[in-house]
């Protein structure tokens, strides 16, 4: 059976635009559901490190606020950005507030959490700063449960295996 890549979906940046995820192919990404009252909210430091050390090759952060757990993303667009610039000074890719899970999570989180749908994972977030890792052809590769810090080698070794791959010619 062969599995669609992220890349059949389309998201919102913070100012409402709608942009393709087609636009990362071949990079290898890590999204990640975030939100600015969780205890695990400095990782958003930790994924601004690992955005920086691997800021040469093809590699992107994308990051997607969510109100899902615990009421924890209780801001709104343009003060989601401030918050993480103010307190993080991020600077990779910050999505619009959406659903990771349940009936009414987004279609890019419904794919990523179902491995009927994407061959390789079925696990749904269970709290924020749950990691995807998507190939170079825009696959789920891996995940990797909140307390794993971005920095952590397991997630950095993940990362340069897949950025050592040369994506398939379609």
């Amino acid at each position: 059976m062969t599995y669609k890549s992220i890349y059949q979906f389309s998201v919102q940046r913070l100012n409402g635009e709608e942009v393709s995820l087609s636009e990362f192919r071949d990079k290898v990404l890590l999204i990640v559901n975030t939100a600015s009252e969780c205890g695990f909210t400095p990782q958003l430091q930790d994924l601004e490190t690992l955005r920086k050390e691997f800021a040469d090759q093809d590699f992107e952060v994308l990051a997607f606020p969510s109100n899902d757990f615990g009421g924890q993303e209780p801001l709104q667009g343009p003060a989601i950005m401030k918050f993480c610039k103010i307190n993080y000074h991020i600077k990779f890719q910050l999505f619009g507030k959406i659903h990771v899970r349940g009936s009414k999570a987004h279609p890019l989180y419904k794919f990523m959490a179902d491995k009927r749908r994407n061959g390789k994972c079925n696990t749904p977030p269970r709290w924020n700063f749950h990691k995807y890792l998507i190939n170079k052809e825009g696959e789920v590769e891996d995940f990797f449960y909140p307390f794993t810090k971005p920095g952590s080698d397991r997630v950095k070794k993940r990362i340069r295996q897949l950025l050592e791959t040369t994506p398939v010619l379609v």
